[in-house]
């Protein structure tokens, strides 16, 4: 049988219990209307903020527990981000799937901290590295037991503030036989730059739209109800009241790449 289309969303930040519910709640209906596989996803702590006076968090365990437990309410699997070996195993014990951020994704001690775990392992590809050198980082997880490895893609530096989506880069790691991801928001960021990171919020659907015609897996996005008010990347959260309608966009295009 076919996996389903993969769709992991929430908030970038877990801010508070209500902003997760308020997501989450949201989400579900749709992914169920859809027959997307829905993963809930937020930060429980933002490690790589532009300015040192950016919001980090309201605590790591109170955050974890939250996004445990509303994923649980929804019966929906989780996942996080995890910045350090010994953020491994603790988050491991909240969440379903471990991510492994983009500046991160070349660190051996991190990937295999996390592959013990015995957790999905999501691997983002650094903005510096080429689509080809992450069958590379999979293998850091399988090598020290790990069962299984999804690779995402989300931009490459162009420039000092900028990125840019090398779209052949989906269909390379689509090579590997893992599973491909295309992370619609923070492929738009403009990194630093100011006191936070700025983005492109109106080409995230055209990019996305694109991704999921390159016959990707599944999309990473993040939104908010309110995304100017968003304590972690406002410029780049996609509205949550647009989400219905964009999701039914992505699963036409997906519906008919499918037949292809």
């Amino acid at each position: 049988m076919k996996n389903k289309f993969k769709l992991i969303a929430g908030p970038c930040l877990a801010e508070s219990k209500e902003l997760l519910q308020e997501i989450a709640e949201t989400l579900n209906p749709i992914a169920i209307e859809l027959d997307f596989d829905f993963i809930f996803k937020a930060s429980y702590r933002k490690a790589n903020r532009t300015s040192g006076n950016s919001f980090t968090g309201i605590g790591d365990l109170q955050a974890l527990q939250y996004i445990s437990e509303i994923a649980h309410s929804i019966n929906r699997q989780s996942i996080t981000d995890i910045h350090e070996t010994s953020e491994a195993e603790i988050a491991a014990s909240y969440v379903d799937i471990l991510q492994i951020p983009a500046f991160l994704c070349r660190q051996t001690a991190l990937l295999e901290s996390a592959g013990k775990t015995g957790k999905i392992v999501n691997i983002k590809k650094g903005q510096f590295l080429a689509p080809d050198d992450m069958k590379k980082q999979a293998d850091k997880v399988f090598h020290i037991g790990g069962k299984e490895v999804w690779l995402t893609e989300r931009g490459t530096t162009f420039g000092y503030h900028d990125l840019v989506v090398d779209f052949r880069s989906l269909i390379i790691m689509k090579e590997t036989g893992l599973p491909v991801i295309y992370d619609a928001t923070h492929s738009l960021q403009q990194p630093g730059g100011g006191e936070q990171s700025g983005g492109l919020r109106q080409y995230i659907a055209p990019l996305a739209k694109a991704a999921v015609a390159c016959g990707i897996d599944g999309i990473f996005i993040e939104t908010h109800p309110y995304p100017h008010l968003a304590k972690s990347d406002a410029a780049t959260q996609f509205p949550l009241d647009k989400m219905r309608d964009f999701l039914h966009e992505l699963a036409d295009i997906h519906s008919l790449v499918s037949k292809s």
